[in-house]
């Protein structure tokens, strides 16, 4: 926590990107908001920068969980405490910290305050500038929780990540080889060198070959395509191997199939974690995780960032610079 000991002044009113109804990025637009206050057990954030992923993409054209509009999106954070509410102890005002905001109903992100449970928080790395800190959250804790909290790899086992140079996959990579794993990535070729700079022991070609084939045998499959990957992905695992899919379908198909072949498939939706975030943080300082920021936009330019993301071209992670 840093020493700081003068309270950040707390202005009344604060800009965040909202939208009215559901559509495309030209639905996204600059409001003035009341800035809210800690609740019990809450910090009050100034968010330096925020998190941009493809959920937010999902919610803004209304295929996801939050209803209709208005709302603020956004999940990841990366700021400075401007208060705190009832009861805290983890954190004081002037600490620099970074998390992920309850998904998916804490969303506020997307703005230059956001209030979350002081435990979605954990003290930024220094080693991360904001921008990079705040591509971190929702996408390392998804990988961490499928990797790491579900299928337990361990040192020596053989790791499948679709879509490696994602965000989500690009971690998962990183993740998974300070496990100990060996890891095999799909990604397109021109993407190849990135993948490997992660750490992937081997990558496929996605658009060439049948990642599933390709990979021979693995312990642990990690999806973040959806579809048929999931089930297809299972005639890929050893006795005893699972499948983790981040898209949940809300159906029984994965587990029941994997429960044919007698291994296991399991759908995961990212929690907030302090926990977890601590544990991202430390491998952050010992440098074996570090994202990939592909993009930097304004606050204004929500809109931007969205059309780039839905490119689906994009590897690593996009960022919306808050405030200075």
């Amino acid at each position: 926590m840093s020493e700081a000991n003068d309270t950040p002044q707390v202005p009344a009113a604060m800009r965040a990107v909202s939208q009215d109804e559901h559509g495309g990025p030209e639905v996204l637009h600059l409001v003035e908001k009341e800035v809210p206050s800690p609740g019990v057990g809450e910090v009050l954030v100034k968010v330096r920068a925020a998190g941009v992923n493809p959920t937010d993409y999902k919610h803004r054209s209304g295929r996801r969980f939050l209803g209709d509009p208005p709302y603020v999106l956004g999940w990841d954070v990366s700021g400075t405490v401007a208060a705190v509410g009832l009861g805290v102890t983890l954190f004081r005002p002037g600490d620099e910290v970074f998390g992920m905001l309850p998904y998916p109903w804490g969303a506020g992100a997307h703005a230059e305050y956001a209030v979350g449970p002081a435990r979605a928080f954990a003290a930024k790395p220094a080693e991360l500038d904001h921008v990079q800190a705040a591509a971190v959250p929702l996408a390392a804790l998804t990988a961490w929780q499928a990797l790491v909290d579900t299928a337990d790899v361990q040192a020596g086992q053989r790791v499948l990540v679709h879509a490696a140079a994602g965000g989500v996959g690009h971690f998962a990579v990183q993740i998974a080889k300070a496990r100990g794993a060996y890891v095999i990535g799909t990604a397109s070729a021109p993407k190849h060198g990135f993948v490997r700079g992660l750490g992937a022991d081997e990558v496929v070609d996605h658009r060439e070959q049948d990642p599933v084939e390709a990979a021979g045998e693995v312990d642990v499959v990690l999806d973040t395509l959806g579809g048929e990957t999931p089930i297809r992905s299972l005639r890929a695992l050893r006795p005893g191997g699972i499948v983790v899919s981040i898209l949940p379908t809300g159906t029984d198909r994965l587990p029941a199939a994997a429960a044919e072949l007698g291994v296991r498939g399991v759908e995961m939706i990212v929690e907030d974690d302090h926990a977890g975030m601590r544990a991202i943080a430390a491998l952050a300082r010992s440098g074996a995780l570090r994202p990939e920021v592909a993009g930097v936009f304004p606050l204004e330019k929500a809109a931007d960032a969205h059309r780039q993301g839905e490119t689906g071209r994009v590897a690593g992670k996009l960022v919306l610079s808050v405030s200075e």
